[in-house]
């Protein structure tokens, strides 16, 4: 490698998923030029099995660089939070705010699919096996392999957005012990855009709609998910209702697929020339749908310092300290709900129950929780 001819660039993105293309393409947008690298194919991510929960945040930033899914989106219109065995619930409209909808649920696919379809075609090097990095305080240079080549490229910016990390010690972990099943099920009545958020014992259990669907996200110890996992059909739908409850019925399950949960937070967003953005910078529970709303904003608000004061090191601690509660706070929100409301404890039981009531009796409290979700910490006082 040291024979080989370094090509430079400004800005090089590892990993060319949503969050990855969104800072690229917003970059774009403001006359920045950068580079993104991948080591899939672009068919893979037609092959991811998820439904994304889009705020109506996220939908506002996507429009903006043409990049939302219009015909492919649901909306939810209201979301209802409740646990099993308890009273107290609480029901989010998306009236009360004036909004069209409260979020929407995309599948995976055709948000890459509307992304996708706004790259140009050398702005992508997919399938690039990375060798090397060496970073700097000037910059990075990055070894990898191309089309059976060996390839050099030096960048002011590197910008890591490849997913969640593996074994790096910079990154905190907090394991749930909990395991997430998905699937596509058909309810009776339909869904009529109704989110649901249904707590038990065992994690919570999330109800999506998705067209004429629901997208379940079944939260489960291993040991249970195993078990969910290794069901037929029928067996499955009885699981799913007896966990959800009787106010409605489902029938033809899709296939199904797993994900271990874990709380991981890096310590440092910014290092020398390297940005950490998305589920590299931190990976959150699925409850509330909070994770992936937060990578956008990550390279969204990443993109608006870059375009407003270039690869500055002053900069990008601005990036650093501006993320901090955004982050901090969906971390803090998510991880507290999970803990609190996944175990079977009657006093706590008492307490979550009260504690919906209010939040369904007390219009601010529901409020501030419901821009939260859609906004983030741009809601916030």
């Amino acid at each position: 490698m040291a024979d080989s001819v370094i090509e430079h660039v400004d800005i090089l993105i590892v990993g060319a998923g949503p969050v990855g293309m969104t800072l690229h393409l917003a970059l774009a947008a403001g006359g920045q030029s950068s580079l993104l690298l991948d080591r899939r194919p672009p068919a893979a991510l037609q092959a991811d099995p998820r439904a994304l929960a889009l705020s109506q945040g996220a939908r506002e930033l996507l429009e903006q660089i043409n990049s939302w899914p219009t015909r492919a989106g649901t909306p939810i219109e209201t979301i209802h939070v409740s646990h099993k065995d308890g009273f107290g619930r609480t029901l989010i409209d998306c009236a009360d705010y004036a909004l069209p909808a409260l979020g929407y649920v995309v599948r995976y696919r055709d948000l890459a699919a509307a992304l996708t379809a706004n790259l140009q075609t050398e702005s992508l090097l997919a399938e690039a096996e990375i060798l090397n990095i060496e970073a700097d305080g000037d910059g990075a240079t990055v070894a990898l392999r191309h089309g059976g080549q060996l390839r050099s490229i030096r960048c002011k910016l590197l910008v890591h957005a490849e997913g969640t990390p593996r074994d790096d010690p910079a990154v905190s972990v907090s394991d749930y012990d909990q395991h997430a099943v998905i699937c596509e099920v058909t309810p009776t009545p339909g869904n009529n855009k109704r989110a649901w958020e249904r707590f038990t014992p065992d994690g919570p259990l999330a109800l999506l709609p998705l067209g004429d669907q629901y997208s379940i996200v079944f939260t489960l110890p291993p040991a249970k998910a195993d078990a969910v996992m290794a069901l037929d059909d029928d067996a499955f739908v009885a699981a799913l209702q007896a966990q959800f409850g009787r106010r409605m019925r489902f029938a033809k399950p899709g296939k199904r697929s797993r994900f271990p949960l874990a709380l991981r937070m890096r310590d440092t967003l910014v290092k020398g020339g390297e940005v950490w953005v998305g589920n590299t910078a931190q990976t959150l529970h699925p409850v509330s749908g909070q994770g992936f709303n937060l990578g956008l904003r990550d390279a969204w608000q990443l993109s608006e310092i870059l375009l407003k004061n270039g690869v500055d090191r002053q900069a990008l601690a601005q990036y650093a300290a501006s993320r901090r509660l955004d982050r901090q706070g969906g971390a803090f929100f998510t991880d507290k709900i999970v803990k609190a409301f996944s175990n079977d404890f009657g006093p706590l039981k008492l307490a979550r129950g009260l504690g919906l009531l209010a939040l369904d009796l007390c219009p601010p409290a529901r409020h501030f929780v419901a821009k939260r979700m859609i906004w983030g910490a741009r809601a916030w006082p």
